[in-house]
């Protein structure tokens, strides 16, 4: 085994992608799959149920005369059929108790081929039925999240059932698997020469058991290599691609057809095949296929990443291929969704909706080593970077720092105007917005109740219009009907902007339309006018005394500290001036990204404080390293390619500017969800962000309306 690291690295990162690509199909596409298929056979089943429970006269007549059971009573046979449909249809949607659900299902199928009408259909539910019972129900189930606890449990017989079980998936699975290809080689084979037969008088009794009807939706024009491949079980995976390919492109694609193709397309040809030969092989020759490493990490640079943001991940990413070690430190356990903390702040989401730990993105990078800590210095001379106190060295550096609250030198209107670039904040935010309702309700000044019900937002750019939007729609849909005092629809919302429209950055009518959709939810919209005073009691506008028990800032952004670390040139909101490829003049193994960084990139222009911004400028900086590494040539100079921006005003309107596209209202409030649950990291934020929405948008309610902060109390 050793010597598999003389092989060359692409020829080892090949086998790493390979590898890869066969525990993804296996650990991702699987489950899915195995979802799929146990939900469209058990809304067949159940829906065939329910329209029998609708006429049992038709039922009781069907169990005596179309397929009756010699050694059962019809009504018998009839009630036992309907159970089974509707009883062992739910319980296979489920997952639960599904081997034995899918073999109740499957000897239905069976009677029904055998002794009623002989279709496709069942003989393609039996091949898939078969499966689950043989396998059981993947990891998106009820019986996968019970197994481990049931194993133990103190129930009889509980451990030597689940040994049996796991006997049965693992060597009957094997079985299975052979036979299934086998039964779609022979189908391959065979049915075109029954076709040509005489089915009513002449046809074999093996088209009682082959899909001779359908299967021409399968049939390509390789089809006797096709049947080589899955008989014999080698290259099983692309056999089944070819055949899913196909099938999908007919005129009239068969879903059971493309079901059954599934199978092996994600579980491969099982452990009786020229496949699995072939995988032991080349686990034996490169331990990449496995997962291994494709490279040793003694003596390579070191990279340290500093920052767990967009930029930051982004760079990790594209390193985790590249022949280094990759330090990434942050004072966070967690990746941030920034751009969706306003609906933490106003309840709809919760904070683990939006946030995902770091080690758990990067768990299957072996050169990235995550670290916590806070950074508070850079020592470029000796190349040090100080995390908490101690010396992390480093031979390429990374500042992804991002950016946090600018106040334009009045940093002490801090307190009484919390910004959102942390779940701190949200939290905070959230506090306080749920508080001001609160005390509004015990309060007995008249006066004092407007003070707390009125909500003045500093900033009119995207932060600040998704915040008022959503506030407005929390106090006139998500609070009715809980306070007796005073109706929260009445609670008073302001918008500030020192600017001449919201939305500098975008065209000027759908500012316009911001502006309309806002001032539609009640939203009092100020343009041209300047903060000059914020204290606890309210805020002082034009000469102008507003009381505001609530103030948010989202006004402005300065940069991190990491231009006076470095000591070099930065612009006037502390951004460090980067070169054409995102290094710090006079230090090439200094890059900034992302919020950290001032470049001109933008087809001259400044590269706007963007989620995509940073993420490219991480994905760019990757490329330069892996060059340098690998001697490659290096990429062009750094372009920012803008695509598109996005600000959401309530529940279903938006406003989106993509250059020459432009559009508003409820479609671009569909594009702008699905643009943000797709930048989401992880798959369960993704589910949970799209449940969450789905819930408060039919019911005008959220599940984070609770005040945690032991100092709660205290008067706003």
């Amino acid at each position: 085994m050793n010597n598999s690291f003389a092989h060359p690295l692409w020829l080892k990162r090949s086998m790493l992608l390979l590898g890869r690509s066969r525990r993804a199909a296996e650990n991702l596409l699987g489950p899915l799959a195995d979802l799929l298929i146990r939900l469209w056979i058990a809304q067949a089943f159940i829906v065939s149920g329910i329209l029998k429970v609708s006429d049992w006269d038709t039922a009781i007549y069907l169990a005596a005369y179309e397929y009756p059971v010699t050694w059962m009573d019809p009504g018998t046979a009839a009630l036992l059929g309907v159970t089974i449909e509707l009883l062992g249809g739910l319980l296979l949607a489920l997952g639960l108790a599904t081997r034995a659900a899918a073999f109740a299902m499957l000897v239905l199928a069976v009677v029904i081929q055998t002794q009623y009408q002989a279709l496709d259909i069942n003989l393609l539910w039996a091949a898939l039925l078969g499966w689950q019972v043989v396998r059981g129900a993947g990891p998106l189930s009820l019986d996968h999240q019970l197994a481990r606890g049931l194993a133990d449990s103190p129930l009889p017989f509980a451990a030597a059932v689940s040994r049996l079980l796991a006997a049965l998936t693992r060597y009957g699975g094997a079985v299975y698997q052979l036979g299934l290809r086998l039964w779609l080689a022979l189908a391959l084979a065979v049915v075109p020469w029954l076709q040509h037969l005489d089915h009513q008088s002449h046809m074999p009794q093996l088209s009682l058991w082959l899909p001779w009807q359908s299967i021409h939706v399968l049939v390509p024009g390789l089809t006797l290599l096709l049947l080589l491949l899955l008989a014999t079980g080698l290259l099983t995976r692309t056999a089944a691609l070819v055949l899913l390919l196909s099938g999908l492109a007919a005129a009239d694609p068969h879903p059971y057809w493309l079901l059954v193709c599934l199978l092996p397309l994600c579980y491969g040809a099982g452990a009786i095949s020229l496949d699995a030969r072939l995988e032991r092989w080349l686990r034996a020759t490169f331990p990449q296929f496995s997962g291994r490493p494709a490279f040793s990490l003694d003596g390579l640079p070191h990279v340290v990443v500093i920052g767990a943001g967009f930029g930051g991940m982004a760079c990790v990413a594209g390193l985790r291929d590249v022949p280094v070690r990759v330090t990434l430190v942050d004072k966070h356990n967690y990746h941030l969704f920034q751009p969706l903390l306003y609906q933490v702040a106003t309840t709809t989401l919760s904070p683990i909706d939006i946030a995902t730990p770091v080690r758990t993105l990067f768990r299957d990078n072996f050169n990235v080593q995550v670290l916590l800590g806070a950074v508070s210095g850079v020592d470029a001379a000796r190349r040090e970077v100080l995390v908490d106190g101690k010396p992390l060295s480093y031979d390429t550096l990374v500042l992804a720092t991002g950016a946090s609250h600018s106040y334009f030198g009045k940093d002490s209107w801090a307190p009484y105007a919390p910004g959102l670039k942390r779940v701190e904040d949200a939290t905070e935010v959230r506090r306080r917005l749920l508080l001001a309702f609160e005390h509004a309700e015990s309060t007995e000044d008249e006066t004092e109740r407007q003070r707390l019900l009125t909500f003045l937002i500093v900033g009119g750019g995207p932060t600040g219009v998704e915040l008022a939007g959503a506030i407005a729609e929390l106090a006139r849909f998500g609070l009715e009907k809980e306070f007796r005092r005073f109706d929260p629809a009445n609670a008073r919302i302001i918008l500030v902007q020192s600017a001449p429209r919201l939305l500098p950055t975008f065209a000027e009518t759908l500012s316009a339309q911001a502006k309309a959709a806002l001032e539609k939810l009640g939203v009092e919209v100020r343009l041209n006018q300047r903060v000059e005073n914020i204290d606890d009691q309210g805020v002082d506008i034009g000469g102008m005394r507003i009381p505001a028990a609530t103030v948010l800032w989202a006004a402005g952004v300065v940069a991190s500290p990491a231009g006076r670390w470095l000591g070099t040139k930065t612009d006037n909101a502390g951004r460090l001036k980067v070169t054409a490829d995102l290094s710090v003049p006079g230090h090439p193994e200094i890059f900034a990204i992302g919020d950290t960084a001032a470049s001109n990139a933008w087809a001259g222009n400044p590269v706007p404080g963007l989620a995509p911004a940073a993420k490219q400028g991480g994905v760019y900086v990757a490329q330069v390293l892996r060059a340098r590494i690998e001697g490659g040539k290096p990429p062009k100079p750094f372009a920012y390619r803008h695509l598109g921006s996005l600000a959401t005003i309530g529940r279903k309107a938006a406003v989106a500017d993509f250059g020459q596209v432009r559009i508003s209202g409820a479609f671009a409030w569909w594009l702008w969800g699905l643009i943000h649950v797709y930048f989401l990291a992880g798959l369960r934020n993704r589910v949970s962000v799209m449940f969450d929405w789905m819930w408060a948008y039919l019911t005008f309610s959220s599940a984070a309306r609770i005040i945690t902060d032991s100092e709660g109390m205290e008067q706003p």
